[in-house]
């Protein structure tokens, strides 16, 4: 049985895919997943990832949420791109880019278990659920569309915009606080019952605010007895959750590859359901608009392309360490800290421990501050005086928070290190 380590890492990426011809990437599928030593608690396997990671020494570094790092073997392989594209210039884009594109295509389906013309590379999940948003076609006037104060705010924006143009209207509801599975599934099928108008709903899998994992499936399932299209917002829970796309239950999804899945920046997709393009209008800039292909949904025009092309090294690196032991990893990272912190007075964990409804983000604000400067401070004091670097969240019906994002380099050390300092902050009443 294989057991990942430094040497079989770099050996398995890097010769995988930066060290071969680009055109090799076709005959370097990804590895198995290997589960041996993988045991979350494990600290010298996991102490074996973390090297894997150029990490600052500057700070605790737990605010990992707004993009991912690079593992070593991923960033070799993007550098060789960088160096290949740059080199070989339009030479290559017009002769040879467009198959090595393809494989990358094929790699992506395979990953997520789709067909490749149901997926469009994007340059993030914002850009991928703008173009699902603001291209969605199949509601009029006096319909509306519905969204929780937990979603991103970049996507609040494209449903207030994009019905506004088609003379429909936004509703949006506050999720409960504390959040319960059924609670959560119950707010949404009242929202459902009481307007029967809705016929889109936009669902953010896993909330960049707090962490909070919602039952996607099972609302989806609600809104499809109603009518209701929806759209999952999947930009954090890819790769920090164990699920297939088709688990979801929904034609439309945005997702970001790297954030969790440690690609290079500007590497996200978008997937609509095989039969469903059509719900989609074209991108404006679109030159074959009448095509049906998905591809004609987004139009980015010239992208890093280095960055797609590096996209399997990264894949490759992820599925050595597999999806269960990563979000194994990501939960017991979580649940170290707010084991020691849930019942402390003066402490308030905004994520429920229900293992189904979190995974390795949670947010926390200390009980009754709830502004914006307070919890921004509350940030600026883990900084300044205990060196962790966490960040400050608004948009919550209830209040301001501060989010806590472990990586896959982290230790049970820093996040120890992250409750000793809320336990002091907390006594202390600052």
């Amino acid at each position: 049985m294989t057991v990942i380590n430094r040497r079989t890492v770099l050996q398995g990426a890097v010769a995988g895919a930066a060290m071969l011809p680009v055109t090799a990437l076709r005959a370097a599928p990804a590895p198995a997943p290997v589960r041996a030593g993988g045991v979350a608690g494990d600290e010298a396997y996991w102490a074996e990832i973390a090297a894997q990671y150029d990490v600052t020494g500057a700070v605790i570094q737990l605010e990992n949420g707004n993009w991912g790092m690079m593992s070593r073997p991923v960033l070799a392989a993007y550098q060789q791109m960088v160096a290949k594209v740059n080199r070989d210039s339009s030479f290559y884009a017009r002769r040879g880019m467009g198959a090595d594109m393809a494989v990358v295509q094929d790699r992506l389906a395979g990953f997520l278990g789709v067909e490749r013309d149901e997926i469009v590379l994007t340059r993030n999940a914002t850009e991928a659920l703008k173009a699902l948003i603001g291209g969605y076609n199949q509601i009029r006037p006096e319909q509306a569309a519905l969204y929780a104060d937990l979603d991103y705010d970049s996507m609040q924006a494209s449903l207030e915009s994009a019905m506004t143009r088609r003379g429909a209207r936004t509703i949006r509801i506050a999720l409960p606080e504390p959040a319960t599975w059924q609670n959560v599934i119950d707010a949404y099928a009242q929202a459902f019952e009481a307007h029967p108008e809705i016929k889109l709903v936009l669902l953010t899998h896993i909330s960049h605010r707090t962490g909070l994992k919602i039952p996607v499936r099972e609302i989806a399932a609600l809104a499809r007895e109603r009518g209701i299209d929806v759209i999952v917002d999947a930009a954090h829970s890819l790769g920090q959750v164990d699920f297939e796309i088709a688990g979801l239950g929904a034609d439309f999804v945005g997702l970001n590859l790297h954030k969790w899945m440690g690609a290079p920046l500007g590497v996200g997709a978008a997937y609509i359901r095989k039969g469903r393009v059509s719900a989609i209008d074209p991108d404006i800039a679109d030159e074959n608009p009448d095509s049906g292909s998905i591809r004609s949904r987004v139009h980015t025009g010239t992208v890093d392309y280095a960055a797609s092309l590096t996209l399997p090294a990264a894949l490759d690196f992820q599925a050595r360490i597999g999806a269960p032991a990563r979000e194994a990893r990501l939960r017991a990272l979580r649940d170290r800290w707010v084991g020691q912190l849930r019942d402390l007075p003066g402490i308030q964990v905004l994520t429920p421990d229900d293992p189904r409804m979190h995974g390795g983000i949670t947010s926390f604000r200390l009980a009754g501050r709830t502004s914006e400067a307070g919890n921004r401070a509350l940030a600026a004091t883990l900084l300044d005086r205990f060196g962790i670097f966490t960040v400050h969240r608004t948009g919550l019906a209830s209040g301001a928070c501060v989010r806590v994002t472990p990586a896959l380099f982290n230790s049970m050390a820093d996040v120890d290190a992250l409750a000793d300092a809320l336990r002091q902050i907390a006594t202390a009443g600052t």
